[in-house]
């Protein structure tokens, strides 16, 4: 690896630097009229490479501004006046800075174009010459004869300064490679050789000392600055003896190591501070923007809130600078933020009195009108409408506090008058409930006590009579209601089926003797199964047509759960007499056989 490969993460380096470091001035002791002057200077001395020295001041400028404006603002507030109430006043310095630094930005615009065009046409020039130096490198009869040329054809590469920096590694890659080339394989003088060596040994020694001398530099941006210089002049000096080269640069390549790590090491720091400052200036935006505006429902929440936020913008004022490009952003997020909360503010207590007393009037009313139902006799109706009342009492916001508990006792005086009322009635059907519940608990007794086994006609006839005890019961307690009716339903079907059981094998049986006589005289039976097939299939149809039907009923209504309920019924009577038809179907294919 040749020295240009080595020294290439220096140049980048430097590029870096370039990009992060400025003029090392003390310029955030200056005031307002310093920075404005050393503005001034920099642009009568047409100084357009200063840039980042120009957004140091600007920086500097505006922080300045803000302070101020925040010193007036604080200063307003304690006078007792309303922050949203706030205008800063006009700065004609402000208005000069700007100027001055809008006429920098357009100068230097024009000074990169040209300093472009120069170092593109810097690079042609260089181009030329290597390849030159490449032509006499390859002659290797004329040596002697190029040589002079040679030389003065590196001194003309090296008095060609500035060119692009994405070319400059490349290009001293090339020109260290010829030239090393030149000395290396081409059989040159070798006391020529030797004693341009030597020289050049002195000279990247006494770089080595400079380069050294850095690392106890008390400023590490000036002794990066400075060995960005060194590198500069290490690159310009040619070649020394081959054998020295790579412990040589070893030397320097440490020595330029340790001034780095400073300098990378300041700058990591200062990005960290930076970085905490940008987090802590973030939350403190985050808390001004977490406020609720919309739950600040009183005069006193809102001052209260008004001191928190105070305090914020006093946290705010102790924090230190985040990066230049976070910093602007956040300082006006932050203003904007609490503009918009004083702003608001200003607004709840300019909307807030004449909404008081709006609300005030509407509560009168609704007083007005809970004190008239007191003269109608429907007492269920009259709380009924209570209850909406005090929902619309709800949506309306507060009032004046002198009037908030006259207003609100008076209301809730004439709401209690209907709730006492409704409670004496609820107590009165609780006690009807209860009678009737023991009244159905006796008829399930009486239903209970029936035999399943007497006459079907007496015995139908009772349950029929104490169905009709139950209907004429009335409700029972809410709790109770589907417990009891599910032992009524199940001791009735009980009964019911007892009965039907009975006739279902009765009828089987006088269907089989029927079938044995009608086989005896030589019917037909197959026309009696048709029949009964025709019956199945109709009753198959009108199952279907009910299942279909049960799929329009809304079954969170108490209706269509009582219409489901009857039709589920429905659909199991029709299955049983299925069942009953198809046995008879079974009887005559047996009669068949």
């Amino acid at each position: 690896m040749n020295e240009l490969d080595k020294i290439a993460p220096v140049v980048e380096s430097a590029g870096v630097e370039k990009e992060e470091s400025m003029e090392q001035k003390n310029i955030h002791a200056l005031d307002k009229d310093g920075l404005i002057a050393e503005l001034k200077a920099i642009l009568a001395d047409n100084r357009m490479e200063a840039h980042k020295e120009v957004t140091a001041l600007k920086q500097a400028f505006f922080s300045i501004k803000t302070k101020e404006n925040l010193d007036q603002l604080n200063a307003f507030i304690d006078e007792g006046n309303d922050p949203a109430a706030f205008s800063s006043a006009v700065d004609e310095k402000e208005n000069e800075f700007k100027t001055l630094y809008t006429e920098f930005k357009e100068k230097r615009a024009a000074y990169l174009l040209a300093d472009e065009k120069m170092r593109e046409e810097n690079l042609a020039k260089k181009n030329e010459i290597l390849a030159r130096l490449s032509a006499i490198t390859d002659d290797i009869d004329k040596v002697n004869v190029n040589f002079p040329e040679f030389q003065q054809l590196q001194q003309d590469f090296k008095a060609i300064k500035e060119i692009p920096a994405a070319a400059e590694a490349e290009i001293w890659k090339k020109f260290q490679g010829v030239t090393e080339l030149f000395y290396d394989n081409l059989k040159m003088n070798k006391e020529l050789r030797d004693l341009d060596f030597k020289k050049n040994l002195e000279l990247k020694r006494q770089l080595l000392e400079d380069a050294k001398k850095l690392a106890e530099h008390e400023d590490p941006i000036a002794a990066f600055r400075l060995l960005q210089n060194i590198h500069d002049s290490w690159r310009n000096i040619g070649p020394v003896a081959k054998d020295l080269r790579a412990s040589l640069w070893e030397e320097f390549k440490e020595a330029s190591a340790v001034v780095n790590r400073r300098h990378q090491d300041y700058f990591e720091k200062r990005k960290a501070a930076e970085q905490a400052n940008e987090e802590a200036k973030t939350k403190l935006c985050e808390e001004v923007e977490a406020i609720d505006l919309s739950s600040l429902k009183t005069f006193a929440e809102w001052n209260s809130m008004t001191e928190k936020v105070i305090e914020i913008q006093k946290r705010w004022r102790q924090l230190g600078f985040a990066s230049k490009k976070a910093n602007v952003q956040l300082y006006s997020r932050f203003r904007e933020d609490c503009d918009r909360f004083f702003n608001s503010k200003t607004e709840y207590f300019q909307k807030t009195k004449g909404e008081l007393a709006s609300n005030l009037e509407k509560k009168i009313a609704l007083c007005e009108k809970a004190e008239a139902l007191k003269k109608t006799d429907d007492i269920k109706k009259a709380t009924a409408e209570v209850v909406r009342l005090q929902a619309e009492w709800k949506k309306i916001g507060s009032v004046p506090r002198k009037n908030s508990d006259e207003v609100w006792n008076r209301f809730q005086s004439a709401c209690n008058y209907f709730f006492e009322a409704r409670k004496k009635q609820e107590a009165a059907r609780r006690e009807e409930e209860t009678a009737n519940l023991e009244k159905k608990r006796a008829i399930i007794e009486e239903l209970k006590a029936l035999p399943k086994d007497g006459d079907r006609k007496e015995v139908i006839g009772k349950v029929k009579e104490l169905q009709a005890a139950w209907q004429a019961a009335g409700f029972v307690p809410f709790k109770h209601k589907d417990k009891i009716y599910a032992e009524y339903r199940a001791i009735c079907d009980e009964l019911y089926g007892a009965f039907e059981s009975r006739e279902k094998r009765a009828r089987m049986n006088n269907f089989q003797e029927r079938v044995a006589t009608m086989k005896g005289e030589g019917q037909n039976l197959g026309r009696e199964r048709d029949r009964l097939m025709r019956v199945v299939e109709a009753k198959k149809n009108e199952m279907k047509t009910i299942e279909n039907n049960m799929g329009f009923f809304n079954i969170k209504s108490s209706a269509g759960n009582s219409m489901l309920k009857e039709m589920e019924r429905k659909i199991n009577r029709l299955k049983e007499e299925i069942d009953q038809v198809q046995e008879k179907i079974a009887i005559l294919d047996a009669g068949e056989k």
